[in-house]
């Protein structure tokens, strides 16, 4: 699998929109784990990491950012600004989000739960491992 956007519905209401995404339907994986990123400075960064077995989806529920992907080869970037569409990101995909607006808010959803031994931290390490599979 590789990463790719992946567009949610959109039920459009004069009182204000809907959009939701649901397993099998919208998410290749089901959802174990759930977080979110905001009040993020200036040109701070966040991830810098790839996850050996976990999965996530990744949206702007508001504001915008850039999610950089590297495969180990060569880096895609992905702006990220609305709300009825995400990133799906495999597992062994070194992930970097960066340029947040004032307010934005990523929302992450994930098939693992939360478990500090499957993050590779160091991208020489995330690339030599990414050569071997």
């Amino acid at each position: 699998m590789i990463p790719k956007i992946i567009e949610l519905p959109k039920i459009y209401d004069k009182r204000g929109n809907l959009s939701f995404f649901e397993n099998p339907n919208q998410l290749p994986f089901p959802i174990e784990r759930t977080y979110w990123i905001y009040d993020v400075p200036g040109g701070e960064v966040r991830g810098s990491h790839a996850f050996k077995e976990q999965q996530e989806f990744i949206i702007a529920l508001s504001g915008s950012f850039d999610v950089l992907i590297h495969n180990g080869k060569e880096e895609q970037r992905f702006s990220l600004n609305r709300s009825y569409y995400g990133l799906y990101i495999p597992k062994m995909f070194w992930r970097r989000m960066e340029n947040f607006s004032t307010n934005s808010l990523a929302l992450i959803v994930s098939d693992q739960p939360y478990n500090e031994d499957d993050y590779i931290r160091n991208f020489e390490e995330f690339k030599t491992l990414s050569d071997e599979k």
